[in-house]
């Protein structure tokens, strides 16, 4: 806007509409995408991390069901903060050690030297010259490695109790039709869990929502991040001076989060009264489909 160009002459609302349109604000707004976005991609993850956990589990064959047991009872004890800061910084070190030894053979000197990590500038990961946005999205991969190695492990426990809840006599009744053991889990078993795991999936998600501020920890400019810079007092330096507004910026972000987690809670309570609804009144209904199919 026109009139935004001296903030030294503006008043009241006009001064409000200009501030809350400078550039960094905008940074903000479009931080809330970063939400989404972790979210929209974890999410999947973490149900496909899930459910291989919870058949590993289950799993005839013992070392990938020590594994999947590993795997579930490890992240599980561990508090999700030590995951969230050590998995980043492992991956990053990782990748950058591979690149170390691949790119720079000639350089004998450990990477490890006293309390330094230092590799050569070609294996750096990003490269030091690479654009910001290479390197928030670097950033940002590795924040959903970690959230998916966390919330998969919650979800693959989840998902191994509910496939354990199922009736046993669902199963023998599919066997007995002359169903095979692929038939039976993937037409009956799994479709009869899902009554089971949405409760459970659905304190997951909720979770997983309130979990998404830990970005702020990992180094990315997130809504936290920002709700932090713009609502601390401003100097002279700033265009745009004002008292500490943290308060109504993190306000703002708790509004934020009750509105999503209450939509969440709408949206799952409706799916499991479906569900629970369909199996209470027909509870074969599962049964009943593969058979008609294969006739």
């Amino acid at each position: 806007m026109e009139y935004c160009a001296d903030p030294s002459t503006l008043e009241g609302l006009r001064w409000l509409a200009c501030y809350l349109t400078t550039p960094k604000h905008q940074l903000f707004y479009l931080s809330f995408l970063t939400v989404f976005a972790l979210l929209a991609i974890t999410a999947p993850v973490v149900m496909i991390m899930g459910f291989g956990g919870a058949i590993a589990r289950k799993s005839q064959i013992a070392p990938l069901r020590w594994l999947g047991t590993l795997y579930t009872s490890m992240v599980r004890g561990v508090p999700d903060i030590i995951f969230f800061l050590f998995v980043p910084i492992a991956l990053d070190q990782l990748v950058e050690y591979a690149r170390h030894k691949i790119k720079c053979p000639h350089i004998t000197d450990p990477v490890y030297r006293g309390s330094e990590f230092i590799v050569c500038e070609a294996a750096k990961m990003p490269l030091s010259d690479s654009a910001a946005w290479v390197h928030n999205t670097w950033s940002f991969a590795l924040a959903v490695i970690a959230f998916s190695l966390v919330f998969g492990a919650f979800a693959a426990n989840t998902i191994f109790g509910a496939l354990n809840a199922v009736p046993h006599s669902q199963l023998e009744t599919a066997r007995a039709f002359g169903l095979t053991e692929k038939q039976t889990f993937w037409r009956i078993h799994v479709p009869q869990m899902w009554t089971y795991a949405l409760p459970g999936l659905s304190n997951l998600w909720m979770i997983l929502i309130k979990a998404t501020p830990l970005l702020f920890l990992l180094g990315i400019e997130d809504i936290v991040y920002w709700a932090r810079e713009l609502g601390g007092s401003k100097t002279g330096y700033f265009q745009y001076p004002h008292p500490d507004w943290r308060l109504w910026y993190f306000l703002a972000l708790l509004v934020f989060y009750l509105l999503l987690t209450w939509l969440s809670g709408k949206i799952f309570n409706r799916l499991t009264s479906r569900y629970s609804l369909d199996h209470s009144s027909n509870p074969t209904k599962p049964l009943l489909k593969p058979i008609e199919a294969g006739r």
